[in-house]
């Protein structure tokens, strides 16, 4: 497990959380469900649902215990009374009850195994009930993976790297159409979503490197870290200078699902 600092994530992860919104927003909640929330890190978006939820409830599940930490002291039961987290693997959801709706946004990509993820989201949805999920998927941030690829390759990084293989999982609509009759689940959508994400400069660059890219970072030693992050930015901003108003761009990819169990 990577050490998340998720107070760290809580300020530099204002795309996810535009993209978490517009995802809820295709849930039309009545209000009374009660959903799961599968990687819910510092915890924020499934209080906003929770909020939505006034006769319902929300477990927030993630694997990082940092991130649970951060999430009860944050939005706990004194404030929000129908909302749980749990430390627990998604691929085996220790969990009691059934759920109406299974929800998960910028997640899935950290695992490998989407099929066993689909499986325990069917297992713990109701007869009727839903899965939606976006996550990165196949082609997703190709370009900083590159400047990452650029980078790593030199010289005082190169030692680091050696048997390095990518952590991400970026799967498409070919994988899920196999995938989620597997999990005994109906498709609804599955599409490969395009996505901008914009920074404020070099920092904001920086910073969300600093904060999503643990994979990378955590190889080098603390001492070096921010050396190879200021090298990886001065790169891709070498490739992908800021527009007229000083913002950075990255193309992303998200996959977006929907999907129904029978």
């Amino acid at each position: 497990m990577h050490k998340w600092n998720p107070a760290d994530y809580a300020r530099h992860s204002a795309a996810q959380l535009v993209w978490a919104r517009e995802l809820v927003a295709r849930l039309k909640l009545r209000g009374d469900e009660s959903v799961l929330d599968i990687g819910s890190g510092d915890g924020k978006v499934s209080a906003e649902i929770a909020a939505a939820l006034p006769e319902g409830r929300v477990v927030g599940l993630d694997g990082s215990q940092e991130m649970i930490e951060f999430a009860r002291a944050n939005y706990g039961r004194e404030r929000f009374a129908n909302l749980e987290f749990v430390c627990t693997d998604a691929r085996q959801i220790a969990l009691q009850g059934l759920f109406d709706i299974v929800f998960s946004n910028a997640a899935l990509h950290w695992i490998e195994d989407h099929l066993a993820v689909l499986s325990e989201m069917s297992r713990v949805l109701r007869s009727g009930g839903r899965i939606i999920i976006s996550c990165g998927g196949r082609g997703n941030a190709v370009e900083i993976v590159e400047a990452f690829e650029t980078v790593t390759a030199r010289e005082r990084w190169r030692k680091y790297f050696e048997g390095f293989l990518f952590p991400y999982h970026f799967y498409g609509p070919e994988e899920y159409s196999r995938w989620l009759p597997e999990a005994g689940l109906s498709p609804l959508r599955v599409e490969l979503a395009p996505k901008d994400m914009s920074h404020p400069g070099a920092e904001g660059l920086a910073a969300w490197v600093r904060t999503a890219w643990l994979p990378f970072t955590e190889r080098v030693p603390e001492s070096e870290r921010e050396a190879m992050i200021e090298e990886m930015v001065t790169e891709y901003l070498a490739r992908h200078p800021v527009d007229a108003a000083g913002n950075v761009h990255v193309r992303m990819v998200r996959l977006e699902v929907e999907a129904v169990k029978p």
